[in-house]
């Protein structure tokens, strides 16, 4: 079943789908909406990435079949937000402030089932001291029962990348099933974020949350080499653009989103200009003499061209109202819902407008569209999401 509102996806249009998510915690319900959205479009992805709570999301996505991905996200986010939802709904001004508060306070205190849990006192007692404040072979559990791992594996439906920091060597690696075999240690460690959650050992290394290197997982889908021609969502759960604060909650709010929003930033731009010089680089070929061409310096120029266009659609999280600095661990069921309805509005808004299939120029290697912003014009400091 299709979108109703959303235009046909035309045969000529023949990029493949990708979808990127970031990490973010407890926002990663944004993500389920609006994967909702795609997956009643003609924009399925055959690719999914995700860092933190982007890969758990992920590895549901692919780990199912279509018809069964967007009730297996459900189940998941309804199960880690159980305690909280006899809560009620609507609350507004100070009520939600306080909703949002103890929503968090409870996380802190006592974790989310099926996720994270707080240790035993006497861990702390132990000659060997815990490298984290929360346990998570919950989640290990929680995996192996929505994610099929043998499908991810073996059918080859949909990829699979999730990033992870290696602590030995500091570097952000990913665990690709078009390389090796994804199981669940692998999304624990790209969610393993410190000094919450423990370290995750595979193959005798120990990996920490992907997102203390990058947050979003962008640059390694659209550069993954040999590259194709690609309309990627990129689903981003920290924005931007903002007010000036006006207390200290805000202010570390507002701080985290310029962190993590920062990152993504530099990732697109840096990768939208890296890709319109290998097409550049393509233009200039063309108005070389054979002689030149053939030389050592005309291969070495001609190994940097690239062909393909890239299309990617930014899907970011703007809440209508401030959320706190707590809200990437508020877990709370009505603040859960909420997002995961602004998603699929969002996505659905988006590939109702499908800003993709309007013709380009030629020479353009990259084109970046943020519907809800730069189209309709919705920012977070009007008031409107």
């Amino acid at each position: 079943m299709t979108n109703s509102r959303a235009p046909a996806r035309p045969a000529s249009y023949d990029k493949t789908i990708g979808l990127v998510l970031q990490g973010g915690g407890a926002l990663g319900s944004y993500q389920a909406g609006v994967y909702e959205a795609l997956a009643s479009s003609d924009y399925l992805p055959d690719w999914v990435a995700g860092i933190s709570i982007g890969a758990i999301n992920a590895a549901i996505i692919a780990g199912n079949e279509p018809a069964s991905r967007t009730r297996r996200l459900r189940e998941f986010w309804d199960e880690i937000t159980a305690p909280t939802s006899w809560w009620p709904i609507g609350l507004a001004g100070p009520l939600e402030q306080w909703q949002q508060r103890l929503g968090a306070l409870a996380a802190i205190a006592f974790g989310q089932p099926g996720f994270f849990a707080p240790r035993d006192a006497l861990d702390w007692l132990s000659t060997r001291p815990p490298l984290s404040y929360y346990e998570t072979r919950n989640l290990r559990r929680t995996l192996e029962r929505l994610v099929d791992f043998d499908r991810i594996n073996t059918a080859g439906e949909t990829r699979l990348s999730v990033g992870a920091v290696n602590i030995r060597t500091g570097r952000l690696v990913y665990f690709d099933s078009a390389e090796i075999a994804i199981l669940p240690e692998h999304v624990m460690a790209s969610g393993a974020l410190p000094p919450g959650f423990p370290p995750v050992e595979i193959d005798g290394e120990y990996y920490w949350d992907g997102g203390l290197v990058s947050n979003t997982p962008l640059q390694y889908v659209l550069d993954y080499y040999p590259r194709r021609s690609r309309l990627t969502f990129q689903v981003d759960v920290f924005h931007g653009s903002g007010m000036l604060p006006d207390n200290l909650e805000a202010v570390a709010e507002r701080q985290n989103d310029i962190r993590y929003s920062s990152r993504t930033r530099v990732a697109t731009e840096m990768f939208q200009l890296r890709h319109e010089v290998r097409h550049a680089i393509n233009e200039l070929e063309k108005l070389l003499p054979p002689e030149i061409l053939n030389t050592d310096q005309g291969r070495r120029l001609h190994a940097f061209g690239c062909v393909t266009e890239m299309d990617i659609a930014q899907l970011i999280y703007r809440p209508a109202a401030p959320q706190g600095a707590a809200k990437d661990y508020e877990f709370s069921r009505p603040t859960m819902n909420a997002r995961w309805e602004q998603g699929l509005r969002d996505a659905t808004t988006t590939l109702e407008a499908a800003p993709w299939l309007a013709p380009k120029a030629s020479e353009v290697g990259v084109r970046v569209f943020d519907v809800m912003h730069d189209i309709l014009g919705v920012r977070p400091d009007r008031g409107k999401g």
